[in-house]
């Protein structure tokens, strides 16, 4: 029973990925228009707008299983909710932006230093112990992010990507604001439901992408219509299977499968964009997995110890 469970788990975060892929993918071609190979008389899109066309697939499908399930949308414990929503809004659309700006692998690996971000406010939030070997491994992380920016000044070749300090920076804002909104949601565990939980980051997002898109707003032609529901739908579709991944298998199990996603990202950033990296933000990419999988497996194998 526990392999065949383990199994299951696996397959769901692995599609999980694959569907965070898919969305990542044309959120770059978006950011790109023109610029890009791929998809012929695309637009440019904003990071804000695409947040905003993800918000409102969310909305309308929580809003549906809310109202299946008879439950009320504003949950109970509103103080969170609003934090969990607010938080995830700042991350997400700051997120997409440095897919317009970095290569995707760069992008979705600084994204992935939230969990190191979440252990740190879980000592002071959830009161959570931290040990040695996890603080070496969080200051692993960060070397590998000092390791990637350092590269911008060891070489001026034209054969690799250039990586903006800026959206390097911006990237690991982001990563901050996913760390409190992933404690935001363990604070809720106890009191609220997961549909709830979700459907904040929709109720918060949308006015507030909505005020953002009267200073900068491109309307939708043709197929640009499709590529922003399936943007929509795959994020939904991503978040049901990594729900029912974690259900499914423990923790320590599945987390090294969540990082399968920089695998997919540098496979299409190359072979799609065209994204060369030098060796060594390669090696600061697989040291800052190295040390978020490590603190997260440490985690997991503790927290199993304490129930």
């Amino acid at each position: 029973m526990y392999f065949c469970s383990v199994n299951k788990g696996i397959i769901y975060i692995v599609l999980s990925g694959f569907c965070f892929l898919v969305v990542n993918f044309f959120v770059k071609i978006l950011g790109a228009g023109p610029d890009q190979d791929l998809i012929s008389d695309v637009q440019v899109y904003p990071g804000h707008e695409l947040v905003l066309a993800r918000s409102i697939v969310t909305f309308v499908i929580s809003w549906g299983i809310i109202r299946y399930r008879g439950i009320s949308m504003w949950g109970v414990n509103k103080k969170w909710l609003i934090i969990r929503g607010a938080t995830g809004t700042i991350a997400l659309t700051i997120f997409f932006y440095t897919i317009h700006h970095m290569p995707l692998a760069i992008a979705i690996v600084v994204q992935n230093l939230s969990p190191i971000f979440t252990v740190i406010m879980a000592i002071f939030l959830l009161k959570e112990r931290v040990r040695v070997l996890q603080w070496f491994f969080i200051i692993m992380s960060f070397v590998g992010v000092l390791m990637i920016a350092y590269d911008q000044f060891r070489h001026s070749d034209a054969n690799f990507e250039e990586i903006s300090f800026f959206w390097l920076g911006m990237g690991i804002v982001s990563a901050f604001f996913s760390g409190i909104a992933y404690t935001a949601i363990m604070k809720l565990r106890p009191t609220d439901s997961p549909i709830v939980i979700v459907m904040y980051f929709p109720m918060v997002s949308i006015p507030l992408m909505v005020f953002l898109s009267f200073y900068e707003f491109t309307v939708p032609q043709g197929i640009e219509w499709l590529i922003l529901l399936v943007i929509g739908i795959f994020t939904q579709f991503a978040q049901i299977l990594m729900t029912k991944a974690l259900h499914e298998g423990t923790a320590a199990t599945i987390t090294p499968f969540q990082y399968i996603s920089v695998i997919y990202a540098f496979l299409v950033g190359y072979f799609f964009f065209g994204e060369q990296l030098s060796w060594l933000v390669d090696a600061g990419i697989a040291i800052v997995l190295i040390g978020v999988l490590s603190n997260a497996l440490i985690r997991a194998r503790f927290q199993k110890r304490s129930n």
